[in-house]
């Protein structure tokens, strides 16, 4: 089928030579024999009258052109992909569809596990898949890589849906034998010890709470910083280190560490946990659905 003068098979194509950045690579993804891609990417030149990618080396690499072309062709294909396969009903009890949800190790404990227990007896052939959140979480809801973006509200994207999950405290974590705990946590006991924090991604992006205290301007002693929430109670246990983690992930691990916890020694937000999706996704039957059991799940935790 052809558009504007383009066959619109080429598309397949470009995107599989953009994410393998080689011929033979996207001529296995795709099914074709690796002359045939190679005659798809001679058309595909033509046709934008530029090369597309390039040989550097051992590997192809995307022109500037291709990659700013790149966003565009995969949320069209993936428009087109959930036009095709996503059915305007949604039965739980006999759906196979698998869901892609960006979300942290804290979601996964607090949200995503006693769901998944759910669905065994009520969506067994439901599928989650979880994707560590980083710098590429929005952009993986917009190419339709993700289904669903769980972040605090502060990492929304404003352009797309979004709603409340549930809401959290937080609390400052610490080893159960720390006497900071036994004698109560004061504001001057907190700034005094060291701490341990999160961040995610290459670009080390704070979790909400230490991007809270960081915006709050008094400096803190941060001697070890993590990748995971889960990471954390193995630099505090045994130590007088301190972390302000969230309630619910707290209450979890602390069934496996020897933990105290204690409220925050001064005023703190209360963190509001979102749901975002694409905002084509609006009436999908199924989003709604796993959306709905996601809510029903945090409040029966809360």
């Amino acid at each position: 089928m052809r558009f504007k003068g383009l066959d619109l098979n080429l598309l397949v194509v470009f995107d599989a030579l953009m994410e393998t950045r080689s011929v033979t690579r996207a001529a296995e993804r795709i099914g074709l024999t690796q002359p045939a891609t190679s005659a798809a990417l001679r058309r595909l030149r033509d046709y934008f009258n530029d090369e597309i990618v390039v040989a550097v080396g051992k590997r192809m690499h995307p022109t500037p052109f291709a990659e700013g072309l790149h966003p565009q062709i995969q949320l069209a294909l993936r428009g087109v992909e959930r036009a095709i396969t996503t059915p305007t009903a949604f039965d739980p009890k006999t759906s196979t569809r698998r869901f892609r949800i960006v979300g942290s190790d804290y979601i996964m404990v607090a949200v995503l596990v006693p769901l998944i227990e759910r669905f065994a007896r009520t969506a067994p052939g439901v599928r989650i898949e979880i994707i560590q959140p980083t710098e590429q979480a929005v952009s993986e809801l917009e190419s339709g890589k993700a289904d669903l973006l769980v972040t605090p509200e502060p990492f929304l994207a404003a352009w797309h849906p979004h709603e409340v999950l549930f809401r959290e405290e937080q609390v400052v974590v610490g080893w159960a034998e720390n006497p900071v705990f036994q004698r109560g946590l004061t504001e001057e006991d907190f700034y005094a010890a060291g701490h341990v924090t999160v961040a995610f991604g290459a670009n080390r992006t704070p979790a909400f709470a230490d991007s809270t205290l960081s915006r709050m301007g008094r400096e803190r002693l941060v001697e070890v910083t993590v990748s995971s929430f889960a990471s954390a109670p193995w630099f505090i246990e045994g130590t007088a280190r301190l972390a302000v983690l969230h309630e619910r992930l707290v209450r979890q691990i602390a069934r496996r560490f020897n933990l105290a916890w204690a409220p925050m020694p001064f005023a703190f937000p209360t963190m509001q946990e979102m749901m975002q999706f694409h905002e084509s996704r609006a009436d999908d039957a199924g989003l709604t659905w796993l959306r709905e059991q996601m809510r029903e799940v945090a409040a029966e935790a809360a």
